[in-house]
């Protein structure tokens, strides 16, 4: 894990892109193509508008996987992940890329597990950009998380916590609109990806990050698991990085 401190969101989003995109080219040039797991979330907003931007992708090349998607709810939803990704990335991009599989969090949830979690086994992850929850959640894996199964994508409940987040930033009218179950990648299958790119602002953000970077690896801190991949990088701005203690990171961190 490499910890990098940046300016402030903008710097955040360009720093974050720019190391993906770079990791999206060096694949397309190995192998003529591409494969990517993108996020959505308040924390994704500037990251994925620098990435679109980004030169030298060829989109018709890259397939892109969509991390989670809640349950029961329409794509016309504006808290759908569906309808965020199309709006927010696919339909902005300069060219379209070559497949995007979605989740379909209104069909059966077992049968779309098993559905995507097939075509993503065969696909080697070139770059995952991620984020992490409130709770310290990846992707919806909230705490307690599942460190030890093996499928792709799971079904789970949503804690209050994961919720709470959700509607505090704007996505629900209500705590009670927000669902309790979720379509989520697994942890072992983000830890799968080549490279993570995970990004994280605002100092709501910062015990979850402390507790991450700093604390013992366990399914309490879901994204603690991060520590173990060689080639994560979590990307700060300062209000998030307000209660790392530097010394106990030593190299690990740099700052912008």
């Amino acid at each position: 894990m490499r910890v990098v401190v940046c300016a402030d969101k903008q710097d955040l989003g360009k720093r974050a892109a720019t190391d993906g995109a770079a990791a999206i080219v060096a694949a397309l040039k190995a192998r003529g193509g591409a494969n990517v797991i993108l996020a959505t979330g308040a924390s994704q907003f500037e990251v994925l508008a620098a990435l679109i931007a980004a030169p030298g992708i060829d989109w018709s090349k890259v397939e892109c996987f969509h991390l989670d998607e809640y349950l029961g709810i329409p794509d016309s939803h504006g808290a759908s992940f569906r309808k965020y990704l199309r709006e927010r990335f696919v339909e902005k991009l300069p060219g379209a890329p070559k497949v995007f599989h979605f989740l379909d969090g209104q069909l059966d949830p077992v049968a779309e597990c098993r559905r995507v979690g097939e075509l993503i086994k065969q696909k080697p992850i070139d770059v995952a950009f991620i984020g992490i929850g409130e709770n310290g959640h990846l992707a919806f894996n909230d705490p307690p998380a599942d460190f030890a199964t093996e499928e792709p994508y799971i079904v789970v409940q949503l804690d209050d916590a994961c919720r709470r987040q959700q509607h505090g930033e704007g996505w629900f009218q209500s705590f009670d609109d927000v669902p309790s179950r979720a379509i989520s990648m697994s942890v072992r299958q983000i830890l799968k990806s080549e490279q993570i790119i995970c990004s994280v602002p605002d100092a709501r953000k910062a015990a979850a990050v402390a507790a991450a970077v700093e604390g013992p690896v366990g399914p309490q801190v879901p994204a603690s698991i991060l520590q173990q991949h060689l080639k994560c990088t979590i990307y700060l701005d300062p209000p998030a990085a307000a209660q790392l203690n530097i010394k106990t990171i030593g190299p690990r961190i740099g700052h912008g």
